[in-house]
């Protein structure tokens, strides 16, 4: 366990790699029933999800890193009651009429470009972006009532790997540093969730190719993934490097022909070098996938 700068109130941050899933599926999954019911693609991550909202302390506040947001800067969301993006095309009506009127966190966004700017990461307020479906489909699940604030972080559109373990270092250095604008109702310590939300599988071909290859392929990876993020054999500097040169990993273009989905977790270790200090691998439309959970 990391040593946490004493702050008043104190400060608590947990950090979880997530993978979202398939656009609206799992929440159509969920709505579903009877003859009309949807193909259960997600029923492994739903119930990841669900288990890990009442295995984490409540947070007082969510950080989401969304694959579903890029930029050439970091960008963070300043908006008070942001609306829902629906980011995703060819579903049915109801994927466009989901609701989660989860609140900002415009204090903490302020005070998170204040401090990553004092750190040398260029990042800048969007006061009009609202959430995508890498921020509401997963909390939507995590925390239905919508009674959590939360913030959005874009990834930059440089996919830089090493820069964003970077990030995830500022942005532990950010909240460490004391974040008293958030409102913890006199609590003495105040809990945030860090989420990185991506998939640790995002080949949308290889999600529909049913052949025993394409299953190899996805399985190499995968396992490379939770070896790496699990195992005490290497020194951080060699887990970071592995992270920073996924690429090399076996079958990693296979699994990632473009990385923004798998950068959040790249965020979500540098948040707190160190091994995970838990793993799931689940089944995700047919591919195997990886969470990591980190508890401070």
């Amino acid at each position: 366990m990391q040593q946490r700068t004493q702050t008043h109130p104190s400060v608590r941050i947990n950090t979880a790699y997530i993978s979202h899933g398939g656009g609206p599926l799992p929440l159509l999954e969920m709505q579903s029933v009877g003859e009309a019911r949807t193909p259960a693609y997600h029923i492994e991550m739903i119930e990841a999800l669900k288990a890990l909202s009442t295995d984490l302390p409540k947070p007082d506040a969510v950080i989401v890193i969304s694959a579903h947001w890029e930029d050439t800067e970091v960008c963070v969301t300043t908006h008070p009651e942001p609306s829902l993006i629906y980011d995703y095309y060819g579903f049915p009506k109801e994927a466009y009429s989901l609701e989660y009127p989860a609140k900002g966190e415009v204090a903490l966004a302020t005070l998170l470009l204040k401090r990553l700017a004092e750190q040398g990461i260029a990042a800048r307020e969007d006061r009009a972006r609202g959430f995508d479906h890498g921020m509401f489909i997963p909390l939507s699940i995590m925390y239905p009532s919508a009674d959590v604030p939360c913030i959005q972080l874009s990834i930059t559109s440089d996919l830089n790997s090493e820069k964003h373990v970077l990030l995830g270092e500022a942005i532990r250095k950010a909240i460490e540093l004391g974040i008293e604008p958030v409102n913890s109702d006199g609590k003495d310590e105040v809990n945030i969730l860090v989420l990185g939300s991506g998939s640790s599988f995002h080949n949308m071909q290889g999600f529909f190719d049913s052949s025993d290859d394409a299953m190899r392929k996805a399985t190499r990876f995968n396992n490379w993934l939770q070896t790496t993020m699990q195992t005490s054999a290497y020194s951080e500097n060699e887990r970071k490097a592995r992270l920073v040169e996924w690429y090399s990993a076996p079958d990693a273009r296979y699994a990632h022909p473009r990385e923004e989905h798998l950068l959040p977790l790249h965020v979500c270790y540098g948040v707190n070098n160190r091994a995970a200090d838990k793993a799931l691998s689940l089944t995700l439309l047919t591919k195997p996938a990886s969470m990591f959970i980190w508890c401070d």
